[in-house]
C-alpha cells in the first residue's frame, strides 16, 4: 500500500559534491589513473547550512565520469545511511588503511560525511526501510528512489583497499540511487519525509536479487 509513512522521521545530516578527478587505481597489477568523481565534500552543515540547486541530472557543483555506472536521470542523487560508517571505519583499519586524527561530529568516526561518494548522507533510511519507488522529500524537492549502488573498481582505490566493493556487496550496505521527480534547492537539516510507492522489492532485496550466485 502507498502513502505517507509516520514514526522516526528521517534527517539529512550533509549534502555532498565534487568534481571530477584524476584517481590511482591498481586494479591491473600496476599503477594507473583513471577519472572519477568519487570523491565529496560537504556543502555547508546543519549549523551554517548551504543552498544547493538538485536539477534532474543532480546536484549543482556535482561531476560524474562515467554515466553509464553513475549519475544520469536514473542516478541523479546518491543517498547513503550514516549508521554504515561504523563498519567501514572498522573494515578500513583492518585492512591497515591509515584513520584521520579527528573523528567528525556528523558520522561519530575518523570518516567525514562524502567518504562513501554519497550526495546525500541521512539517518533513519536503512537499505532495508527504503523500497524502490517510494519517494523522498527533502525541503523543496522530491525524490524517487530507482536502485541500490552497484560498486565500480574505483570504490576499491577510493577506500584504500582491495576487497572493498567485494565488502559492499555482500555487506548490502549500498546506498541507493534516486532520480529528481521535482527540482528546487536543498540544504543540510531540512526536513524529510518518505512516502510509500508500492512497495514490491526493498532497495535491500534488489541487491540481493541482482547479486546472487549464479548457478552452475
Amino acid at each position: 500500500m502507498s502513502g505517507r509513512l509516520h514514526g522516526d522521521r528521517p534527517r539529512l545530516l550533509a549534502v555532498c559534491t565534487g568534481r571530477v578527478a584524476p584517481l590511482i587505481v591498481t586494479e591491473r597489477g600496476t599503477p594507473e589513473t583513471v577519472i572519477s568523481g568519487i570523491v565529496k565534500s560537504p556543502v555547508g552543515s546543519r549549523d551554517a547550512p548551504v543552498a544547493v540547486r538538485v536539477s534532474a541530472m543532480g546536484l549543482e557543483g556535482d561531476e560524474q565520469a562515467d554515466l553509464t555506472v553513475h549519475g544520469g536521470l536514473d542516478k541523479a542523487v546518491y543517498v547513503y545511511p550514516v549508521v554504515h560508517y561504523a563498519f567501514w571505519q572498522t573494515v578500513r583499519a583492518q585492512a591497515g588503511v591509515p584513520a584521520q586524527v579527528t573523528t567528525s561530529s556528523v558520522t561519530d568516526t575518523t570518516l567525514a560525511p562524502g567518504a562513501m561518494g554519497e550526495n546525500l548522507l541521512v539517518d533513519g533510511l536503512e537499505e532495508t526501510r527504503v523500497w524502490v519507488g517510494d519517494r523522498l522529500r527533502i525541503g523543496a524537492i522530491e525524490l524517487r528512489v530507482e536502485s541500490p549502488r552497484q560498486p565500480c573498481y574505483k570504490f576499491n582505490a577510493h577506500m584504500g583497499f582491495k576487497w572493498a566493493v567485494k565488502m559492499m556487496i555482500e555487506s548490502g550496505f549500498t546506498g541507493f540511487y534516486c532520480s529528481v521527480v521535482r527540482e528546487g534547492i536543498v540544504s543540510p537539516g531540512d526536513p524529510m519525509e518518505l512516502i510509500a510507492g508500492e512497495r514490491v522489492l526493498s532497495v535491500e532485496q534488489t541487491h540481493r536479487l541482482r547479486n546472487r550466485p549464479k548457478r552452475r
